[in-house]
Protein backbone atom coordinates (compact mmCIF):
# COMPACT_ATOMS: atom_id res chain seq x y z
CA UNK A 1 0.00 0.00 0.00
CA UNK A 2 1.08 3.61 -0.46
CA UNK A 3 1.51 6.05 2.42
CA UNK A 4 1.92 9.82 1.93
CA UNK A 5 3.52 12.46 4.18
CA UNK A 6 3.21 16.26 4.06
CA UNK A 7 6.70 17.64 4.51
CA UNK A 8 8.85 20.70 3.95
CA UNK A 9 12.22 18.99 4.46
CA UNK A 10 11.57 15.38 3.35
CA UNK A 11 12.57 14.17 6.86
CA UNK A 12 9.77 15.36 9.17
CA UNK A 13 5.98 15.35 8.94
CA UNK A 14 5.84 19.11 9.28
CA UNK A 15 3.36 20.61 6.82
CA UNK A 16 -0.35 21.43 6.84
CA UNK A 17 -2.15 19.46 4.11
CA UNK A 18 -3.52 22.52 2.32
CA UNK A 19 -0.25 24.47 2.50
CA UNK A 20 2.15 21.61 1.71
CA UNK A 21 4.36 22.21 -1.31
CA UNK A 22 5.73 18.64 -1.07
CA UNK A 23 4.15 15.28 -0.33
CA UNK A 24 6.46 12.26 -0.13
CA UNK A 25 4.96 8.90 -1.11
CA UNK A 26 6.24 5.51 0.07
CA UNK A 27 5.23 1.94 -0.71
CA UNK A 28 4.94 -0.13 2.49
CA UNK A 29 4.26 -3.75 3.42
CA UNK A 30 4.93 -6.01 6.40
CA UNK A 31 8.36 -6.66 4.88
CA UNK A 32 9.52 -3.04 4.71
CA UNK A 33 9.13 0.19 2.76
CA UNK A 34 10.69 2.14 -0.09
CA UNK A 35 10.43 5.69 -1.40
CA UNK A 36 8.22 6.10 -4.50
CA UNK A 37 8.14 9.82 -5.35
CA UNK A 38 7.89 13.40 -4.16
CA UNK A 39 4.78 15.23 -5.35
CA UNK A 40 5.39 18.98 -5.77
CA UNK A 41 2.70 21.66 -5.66
CA UNK A 42 2.97 25.33 -6.64
CA UNK A 43 0.88 28.46 -6.23
CA UNK A 44 -0.56 30.40 -3.30
CA UNK A 45 -1.30 27.42 -1.09
CA UNK A 46 -1.93 29.45 2.11
CA UNK A 47 -5.06 31.09 0.76
CA UNK A 48 -7.78 30.05 3.21
CA UNK A 49 -11.19 29.23 1.83
CA UNK A 50 -9.81 28.31 -1.59
CA UNK A 51 -10.99 24.71 -1.90
CA UNK A 52 -9.62 24.44 -5.46
CA UNK A 53 -6.04 24.45 -4.15
CA UNK A 54 -6.48 20.97 -2.65
CA UNK A 55 -8.03 19.34 -5.72
CA UNK A 56 -4.66 18.56 -7.38
CA UNK A 57 -3.44 17.03 -4.10
CA UNK A 58 -6.55 14.89 -3.75
CA UNK A 59 -6.04 13.59 -7.27
CA UNK A 60 -2.29 13.03 -6.82
CA UNK A 61 -2.65 10.92 -3.66
CA UNK A 62 -5.85 9.11 -4.63
CA UNK A 63 -4.04 5.76 -4.72
CA UNK A 64 -2.61 6.21 -1.21
CA UNK A 65 -4.14 4.48 1.80
CA UNK A 66 -3.01 6.94 4.48
CA UNK A 67 -1.64 10.49 4.53
CA UNK A 68 0.19 11.86 7.57
CA UNK A 69 -0.17 15.62 8.16
CA UNK A 70 0.50 18.13 10.95
CA UNK A 71 -2.91 19.69 10.36
CA UNK A 72 -5.81 19.50 7.91
CA UNK A 73 -9.05 21.38 7.42
CA UNK A 74 -12.35 19.61 8.00
CA UNK A 75 -13.56 19.77 4.40
CA UNK A 76 -10.20 18.51 3.06
CA UNK A 77 -10.26 15.61 5.55
CA UNK A 78 -13.81 14.74 4.50
CA UNK A 79 -12.86 14.81 0.82
CA UNK A 80 -9.86 12.52 1.51
CA UNK A 81 -11.98 10.03 3.45
CA UNK A 82 -14.54 10.01 0.66
CA UNK A 83 -11.72 9.05 -1.74
CA UNK A 84 -10.65 6.23 0.60
CA UNK A 85 -7.54 8.00 1.95
CA UNK A 86 -7.26 8.12 5.76
CA UNK A 87 -5.72 11.35 7.12
CA UNK A 88 -3.64 10.90 10.31
CA UNK A 89 -2.22 13.75 12.40
CA UNK A 90 1.46 13.52 13.30
CA UNK A 91 2.30 13.78 17.00
CA UNK A 92 4.43 16.87 16.33
CA UNK A 93 6.33 18.65 13.56
CA UNK A 94 9.44 16.87 14.87
CA UNK A 95 8.06 13.39 14.09
CA UNK A 96 10.22 11.76 11.44
CA UNK A 97 8.82 10.01 8.38
CA UNK A 98 11.21 7.07 8.85
CA UNK A 99 10.03 6.58 12.47
CA UNK A 100 6.41 6.32 11.36
CA UNK A 101 7.28 3.97 8.50
CA UNK A 102 9.26 1.66 10.81
CA UNK A 103 6.38 1.57 13.32
CA UNK A 104 3.87 0.84 10.55
CA UNK A 105 5.95 -2.08 9.23
CA UNK A 106 6.02 -3.58 12.76
CA UNK A 107 2.28 -2.99 13.15
CA UNK A 108 1.51 -4.64 9.81
CA UNK A 109 3.50 -7.72 10.90
CA UNK A 110 1.43 -7.98 14.07
CA UNK A 111 -2.18 -7.16 14.79
CA UNK A 112 -3.10 -3.76 13.25
CA UNK A 113 -5.52 -1.56 15.24
CA UNK A 114 -9.10 -1.24 13.93
CA UNK A 115 -8.52 2.12 12.17
CA UNK A 116 -5.62 0.62 10.20
CA UNK A 117 -7.53 -2.55 9.31
CA UNK A 118 -10.34 -0.34 7.98
CA UNK A 119 -7.85 1.78 5.99
CA UNK A 120 -6.38 -1.41 4.49
CA UNK A 121 -9.71 -2.59 3.10
CA UNK A 122 -9.94 -2.37 -0.72
CA UNK A 123 -11.42 0.86 -2.03
CA UNK A 124 -14.73 0.72 -3.92
CA UNK A 125 -14.09 0.24 -7.62
CA UNK A 126 -17.29 1.65 -9.05
CA UNK A 127 -20.13 4.02 -8.29
CA UNK A 128 -22.54 1.23 -7.30
CA UNK A 129 -20.03 -0.04 -4.69
CA UNK A 130 -19.61 3.49 -3.32
CA UNK A 131 -23.37 3.99 -3.01
CA UNK A 132 -23.65 0.58 -1.31
CA UNK A 133 -20.86 1.52 1.14
CA UNK A 134 -22.49 4.86 1.97
CA UNK A 135 -25.85 3.17 2.49
CA UNK A 136 -24.39 0.76 5.06
CA UNK A 137 -22.53 3.37 7.10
Amino acid sequence: MKIAFTTSDRVHINAHFGWAKMIDVYEISDEGYHFVETLNFEGDLKEDGNEDKITPKLEAIGDCTIIYVTAIGGSAAARLIKKGVTPVKARSEEEEISEVLNKLVKTLKGNPPPWLRKALQPKPTNFADEVEDEATV
